[in-house]
């Protein structure tokens, strides 16, 4: 069991939400976006840094659409780029060694087993299974397949061609359910009204021309290229994709609705909950052990819950109320969390 201090991300609660209305037909892929199919989809807010307000707005504009039906959740993804390359050809390549884009899905909101998919201008995939985040000692399981995944890039200019005039590049996916409810509530695909945990990242290397082609932009300090720019639909407020209770939430609608979304007053409890089992965590890595302790926990901040510790030498459960009074939420030493 990883005993490892979590960050506590610097960022004030609010994920993003989107409404994801139904399709109104059937989608033949090719990577364009600029097609009926996707006339009725909202854009979602352009991409911001991971980190946030802390640090600059991207440089070139990211957003996506989200559509559903009975068999497949479908995702459209514009990627403004002058740039446009890749080099990783075979499935389940390390994808973020390129430029790529990416999308995260936790079905239940319980921050363990969930989906990470990415996908590069070459349209070569990684899809993967995360039984927990990695700062719980969670293993990825990459031999987990996407079953029935289809997948189309455009090329809004040339590929692997400095010099080219490129606009952008931009991608069609759509994801089965009879794959993606294996993770979710009660196994089954969502229904009106269901909002699932999602988020979506993009990631930027600093590339020159080098030889007439595109090569990442070394430091001479280190002799490594530049680290990547991640942009972001939800923001994280730190470097880390893998806080999936940070995700944005998407509202499963028809014609009829939801046609807006108000955060659950459990959401918010579940996010004091989590705070305090990053403290905890981190309590545990200064001290080797856990505390009950609530004040060193919580400090002098204003908080909703009043909850309760119970603590083993290498365990923890922390709980709370629901905002309605008729159940318990609960956390524990390695971020699950749940109801009852």
């Amino acid at each position: 069991m990883n005993r490892s201090g979590v960050p506590e991300p610097n960022i004030e609660y609010a994920p993003k939400h989107y409404i994801c209305k139904r399709a109104e037909g059937p989608l033949v892929l090719d990577g364009r976006i600029d097609k009926p199919f996707w006339d009725t989809a909202d854009w979602t807010e352009e991409f911001v840094d991971i980190e946030g307000d802390l640090r600059p707005k991207p440089a070139k504009q990211t957003r996506v659409k989200m559509l559903w039906d009975d068999q497949y959740f479908y995702f459209a993804a514009e990627l403004i780029e002058d740039q446009i390359w890749g080099t990783l050809t075979e499935r389940d390549s390390v994808i973020f060694y390129d430029n790529d884009f990416e999308i995260f899905i936790d079905p239940d909101g319980d921050s363990h087993q969930y989906y990470e998919f990415e996908i590069n201008a070459l349209n070569t995939v990684w899809d993967l299974l995360l039984v927990k985040p990695y700062r719980d000692g969670g293993p990825p399981v990459n031999a987990w397949d996407i079953n029935g995944l289809q997948t189309a890039v455009h090329i809004d200019g040339e590929l692997n061609q400095p010099g080219a005039e490129n606009r952008k590049w931009s991608v069609e996916v759509a994801m089965p359910w009879t794959s993606l409810r294996e993770c979710a509530a009660e196994g089954r695909p969502p229904v009106k009204g269901e909002f699932w945990r999602v988020n979506f990242s993009r990631v930027e290397w600093r590339t020159e021309v080098q030889d007439g082609e595109y090569r990442k932009v070394v430091n001479p300090d280190t002799g490594k290229p530049y680290p990547e720019d991640n942009w972001v639909w939800s923001p994280m407020g730190l470097i880390n994709m893998h806080y999936p209770e940070l995700w944005g939430y998407v509202v499963f609608a028809d014609q009829e609705g939801p046609h807006g979304f108000e955060m659950p007053a459990d959401e918010r409890i579940k996010w004091e909950l989590r705070k305090l089992y990053y403290r905890e965590r981190n309590y545990f890595e200064a001290h080797g052990q856990f505390t009950k302790d609530l004040q060193q926990l919580m400090g002098d901040e204003t908080w909703a819950i009043q909850p309760m510790i119970e603590t083993t030498s290498r365990l923890f459960q922390i709980s709370a109320p629901s905002a309605d009074g008729t159940a318990t939420l609960f956390i524990r030493e390695d971020g699950k969390l749940w109801k009852e």
